[in-house]
């Protein structure tokens, strides 16, 4: 048995090895003219027959143009990554923000890995970012050199000026119609991939920040913290603890029913009582996954009627959605009457979601498996999609007139929102905007008040560069709807955040609902 073990993981490790160094050698090749062509139509062909709301954003006439266009400007092969920022700007112009072409970067072989993770710490890791008035600020300084100040301006990356990383990536990515509040949510942790997109991964950095008018650089190499060796030193052996079996299974529920991200370090939800009688609750949601969810709700809704309070400020800023379920659960304890959740999910036919599931780029496992569920999964789809008078497909998902839960929140709702509140935080926002049933503080949402083209998102492989699209195959839409179209959900009360409340620890959003409470209370 032994010796099958080890022949197998032998074997995986040859394959994977294998797998990354035919991967590697074809991102460095370049790839012909005609095979280029056909990607483009292979891309422009998947986007028809599955996305339902192409042309909602822009016309068939512009979208038709931009692929003919790519078209004729291919005259000499190209490497993955230069057909990469030549494809990705016309998906991202159809500005659906579920939609992305995946850049192509070299792999690491598992020796790789580990030997740069033996390394320590890269240069990106060490120096924090935020995002703020079109620009990145040091927010945290972790590296060894303590003379980078904390609110320090970045200027550039190895002479690469930051401005300049940030324009040509922009190109490459879109939020949901017109809204501009979505991507500057992202510069801060993305400007590491993209710099890595076009430079690799690198041992040092050379910084350059501006300080109160003055412009410093500052080499930031990788490095491991070295753990202090005495010989001089007794090893003594730790007293055996005893577990508090009680604490551990408690924890444990916790992290269950909060949905503990240990990425992250920190919990997907959150509830936290203020004032000495409880008269306000925040309850802060990072995003709909992560674990169970309906036991924190009804606990935590549950606490707030045995108290009686009167004030609920709901946190979805940088909330990037997750499941309907979750939202249409959460909802209930909110509605103030009986309420419908979602208009009919739009499909392009009556196949494309399960075509569409199955040409997902997955492990060879899953694939399989898929394969043999298909002919289960695609008469599934033919059943529940229905055909619209207007020629139009759809599916119905919460549909349906809901009730109310009896522990249903009667009190005033705040909701707090920013560019980093998209999908399906944004459609219980809609909601919430649409039935007048809180107050929005913050900034637009980065989703679509109308809805999101999402549901089912495969990642589909193009046949010859091997670029991945990931794509949306049901325009998910919210009963409660705005004649404002490609824009999301607007605050009541616009507050905007500065760096230096970011630097200070301060929540100016946060602050001002708490003075419209006590305001509202006199």
């Amino acid at each position: 048995m032994k010796k099958v073990v080890l022949f197998i993981t032998i074997l995986a490790v040859f394959i994977q090895c294998n797998s990354v160094e035919r991967y590697n050698q074809h991102y460095d090749s370049k790839i012909p003219v005609n095979d280029l062509k056909s990607d483009v139509d292979f891309t422009y062909k998947k986007l028809k027959q599955l996305h339902p709301s192409l042309y909602g954003f822009i016309s068939k006439e512009d979208l038709d143009h931009k692929f003919d266009s790519i078209n004729n400007s291919l005259k000499t092969p190209l490497k993955p990554l230069e057909f990469y920022k030549k494809i990705s700007p016309i998906v991202a112009a159809v500005k659906q923000g579920h939609m992305i072409v995946y850049p192509p970067m070299k792999r690491l072989s598992t020796k790789e890995s580990k030997a740069l993770e033996e390394k320590g710490m890269g240069p990106f890791s060490q120096i924090e970012l935020g995002f703020n008035d079109n620009k990145l600020y040091v927010l945290k300084n972790k590296s060894t050199d303590s003379t980078i100040h904390v609110g320090s301006q970045l200027i550039s990356v190895d002479n690469i000026r930051v401005t300049d990383i940030i324009q040509e990536h922009n190109k490459y990515f879109t939020s949901d119609g017109f809204n501009t509040t979505f991507k500057p949510t992202y510069y801060n942790t993305r400007l590491a991939n993209y710099f890595v997109v076009d430079h690799g991964i690198k041992d040092s950095l050379l910084y350059t920040f501006k300080y109160n008018d003055s412009i410093e650089n500052h080499l930031i190499k990788r490095f491991k913290k070295e753990e202090s060796k005495d010989d001089s030193t007794v090893v003594v052996k730790a007293p055996k603890i005893k577990v508090d079996r009680e604490k551990t299974k408690a924890l444990k529920r916790k992290n269950r029913i909060q949905g503990y991200d240990a990425t992250a370090g920190n919990y997907t939800r959150n509830i936290e009582f203020r004032g000495q009688d409880s008269s306000t609750v925040i309850i802060k949601i990072r995003g709909f996954k992560n674990r169970a969810y309906k036991k924190f709700y009804k606990e935590s809704f549950t606490k707030i009627k045995n108290y009686k309070t009167k004030n609920l400020i709901l946190d979805l800023r940088d909330n990037g959605g997750g499941r309907l379920s979750e939202i249409n659960y959460l909802y209930s304890f909110l509605a103030d009457s009986s309420y419908v959740l979602l208009d009919k999910s739009k499909v392009v036919s009556r196949s494309s979601a399960a075509i569409g599931s199955y040409l997902s780029n997955e492990p060879l496992v899953v694939q399989v498996a898929k394969t043999i569920l298909f002919p289960f999964t695609y008469t599934i789809s033919l059943l529940t999609t229905k055909k619209d008078k207007d020629g139009s497909f759809y599916q119905k998902i919460y549909t349906k007139e809901q009730e109310v839960d009896e522990l249903a929140f009667k009190g005033k709702v705040y909701v707090l929102i920013n560019g980093g509140s998209f999908s399906a935080s944004s459609i219980l926002s809609a909601t919430l905007k649409g039935t007048s049933r809180a107050t929005f503080v913050g900034e637009e949402t980065g989703g679509n008040f109308n809805g999101t083209v999402a549901g089912i998102i495969p990642i589909i492989k193009l046949p010859h560069s091997d670029l991945k699209i990931r794509m949306g195959l049901m325009h998910v839409i919210p009963h409660q709807q705005t004649t404002v179209e490609g824009h999301g959900i607007y605050p009541d009360k616009e507050i905007e955040v500065t760096m230096n409340d970011v630097i200070n620890q301060k929540d100016p959003q946060l602050e001002w609902i708490f003075e419209d409470i006590k305001s509202n209370n006199e």
